[in-house]
């Protein structure tokens, strides 16, 4: 048997047999869903819609980064 099909069969009969931790990986995954779906929607805006043009995209990211005082 290759080493390959060896760690599959074994994590493959490990995830198979298990009863707390299966519970637990549902608990893991469907707090990762509400993270990364549920929150990024609600919370996260891109930062940059609000701009039209990349010029002005590309001003409000030097604005932002160097501030209003090093402009010429």
């Amino acid at each position: 048997m290759g080493l390959i099909k060896k760690i599959w069969l074994f994590y493959y009969d490990g995830f198979r047999s298990m009863t707390v931790g299966r519970t637990l990986w549902i608990v893991i995954i469907i707090k990762l869903f509400i993270i990364f779906a549920i929150l990024r929607v609600f919370l996260f805006r891109p930062a940059l819609s609000e701009y039209g043009s990349e010029e002005e995209k590309a001003e409000a990211v030097i604005e932002n980064l160097v501030g209003n005082d090093n402009r010429p």
